[in-house]
């Protein structure tokens, strides 16, 4: 092991260090990192008008990516198009929806479908929810607004969009969750966080989710050409940041990651090479990354299965 995987592994173990700009200010240097191939990929990303989202787009339509950008509010769309005209030839496509609305979500996801081909589906939308609230799901159900954005309609969207994900030659499923989930394990007896809600927790359960269903959705799709991959920004400098978290904005603000560093790893496992990043892991900086480090949030497999089916249910059982 050289020394640059020892240095790394100590600086992700310290925290701070790592989540913050201190980590890709001397991981991009440790390991030479250069600028992925996603020119002429097809890549659909939600939450593409503001913080990590827009960072992303912006540096994907630059590398010469065709981009289709789904988010609830027509004229950011819009404005964002004429913005990445100015970066990237595209072409740039909209899909209007609300991952809180699932009649859109099942919209976007058949649109997808109807596609010859899909090359990434990338899962970024949603926001942290200081207060609880609910929207009706794709059964009639009420379904906790964080759980609902930030993992029912993803999997719903996932499972539309598959016929045009394999129809690629090397389709990926890549979602940005947060080193929040490090905090929390699954609550299967408490799935839609009723007792004692707090957003900060439904928010690392939901992310937490996330990365367990990253792990299951690689092995249901093993047999296909798509891969999956998740990944967490570190501490960045995002509007999502400082309105759910003035405290932590305040005293973390000067070591905050730009939203272009936050979104680096999601830029580049839309186009490093395949054999490099298999399937299923969990991803910081551009290297793969333990999904516990507090005794007792590690999901064993019988919850991750059990959770599978929870949300596949409240998604009106797509697979």
């Amino acid at each position: 092991m050289s020394i640059f995987r020892v240095a790394d592994g100590v600086l992700d173990a310290l925290i701070v260090p790592s989540f913050t700009k201190i980590g890709p200010a001397i991981r991009s240097r440790m390991f030479e990192w250069t600028d992925p191939d996603v020119d002429g990929k097809r890549i659909a990303i939600t939450g593409p008008t503001s913080g990590l989202g827009k960072a992303a787009a912006t540096r994907l339509a630059e590398l010469g990516a065709e981009l289709i950008l789904i988010a609830r509010n027509p004229t950011k769309l819009e404005t964002l198009v004429a913005e990445l005209e100015q970066v990237g030839d595209g072409p740039f496509s909209t899909i209007v929806a609300d991952l809180g609305d699932f009649d859109s979500v099942r919209a976007a996801g058949e649109e997808l479908a109807k596609l010859n081909a899909l090359d990434v589906l990338v899962h970024n939308g949603g926001a942290l929810h200081n207060k609880r609230s609910t929207v009706v799901g794709p059964t009639g159900d009420e379904i906790e607004l964080t759980l609902a954005t930030h993992v029912v309609a993803p999997f719903l969207l996932t499972a539309l969009a598959q016929p045009a994900l394999e129809a690629s030659d090397d389709g990926r499923i890549i979602t940005m969750s947060s080193g929040g989930m490090y905090s929390q394990g699954l609550k299967l007896d408490d799935l839609q966080t009723t007792k004692d809600y707090s957003g900060t927790t439904a928010y690392a359960r939901a992310k937490r989710g996330q990365v367990d269903l990253t792990e299951r959705w690689a092995e249901r799709l093993v047999s296909s050409s798509v891969t999956t991959h998740a990944m967490h920004p570190g501490w960045a400098a995002t509007p999502g940041v400082s309105d759910a978290l003035p405290g932590f904005d305040k005293l973390i603000g000067p070591l905050l990651r730009s939203p272009d560093e936050g979104a680096d790893t999601l830029v580049w496992l839309c186009g490093a090479p395949a054999e490099e990043i298999g399937t299923g892991d969990f991803w910081l900086d551009r290297r793969r990354r333990p999904t516990a480090y507090v005794p007792g949030t590690k999901s064993s497999r019988d919850e991750v299965d059990r959770y599978f089916v929870a949300i596949n249910e409240l998604a009106g059982s797509p697979v």
